[in-house]
């Protein structure tokens, strides 16, 4: 009898450990699931727009080319103001928001307001677009400014043009220097994960060389005024 009891013992011994190791592995299916769940389901990855060489980075990394390209290109669409500008500086302010820091969102909001206010949005059409040969592949490294891997200053020099009507009253040629943040906070309306925080300085009127018309073929330099 005991030979018989002993063996149900250790039977009963060998059911408890099995129960045991269920529930671990149970418990660590339910861990493994939950960090399945709250893994992020989209990663944004920086890609250089020039893929004639192969490029190997950190998917967390921004190259400045993606900075650049993503800065121009905010601060573009901001100022097209195709038919005019009290109504489409406001659009523009509205549908770009997600792609601004808040402090750079109120000060645009101030700044469309003294606009307005002064009467010289009404009815303006404005474009800007890059100077030729003062773009991004021209001078890399001066047009971004790595302040660190959240930091960015970005030199855009901007040939801006403003229309009343048919007739043409500003064109400006102005360096603008830009703050740009990592603000990875709503992927669905940023999918880029950064923001512009407006103006690192005051933007700086460009003078350009320009040829006289005598034809002499001296240059001289033209101030225009932003």
């Amino acid at each position: 009898m005991s030979r018989f009891k002993n063996e149900v013992a250790h039977l009963q011994s060998h059911i408890r450990t099995l129960r045991i190791g269920v529930a671990a592995l149970l418990l660590l299916a339910l861990i493994m699931g939950g960090g399945w769940w709250s893994a992020p389901r989209d990663l944004t990855i920086h890609v250089p727009p020039d893929l004639r060489s192969g490029s190997s980075r950190k998917w967390w990394e921004v190259p400045p080319e993606s900075i650049y390209a993503f800065t121009f290109y905010v601060f573009q669409q901001l100022n097209r103001w195709p038919s005019n500008g009290e109504a489409d500086y406001a659009r523009n302010l509205h549908a770009l928001s997600p792609y601004f820091t808040p402090a750079c969102r109120a000060f645009l909001q101030a700044d469309y307001d003294y606009r307005r206010s002064t009467g010289e949005l009404r009815q303006r059409v404005r474009g800007i677009y890059e100077i030729p040969g003062r773009g991004y592949g021209d001078n890399p490294t001066e047009r971004v400014q790595v302040v660190s891997d959240r930091d960015w200053v970005v030199q855009l020099d901007i040939s801006a043009d403003e229309y009343h009507g048919s007739e043409q009253v500003k064109r400006a040629l102005v360096r603008y220097p830009i703050k740009v943040v990592r603000l990875d906070v709503d992927p669905t309306r940023n999918p880029f994960g950064l923001a512009l925080d407006c103006y690192d300085g005051a933007p700086q009127r460009i003078a350009v060389p320009t040829a006289e018309p005598s034809g002499n073929t001296g240059l001289n330099l033209r101030g225009v005024t932003p």
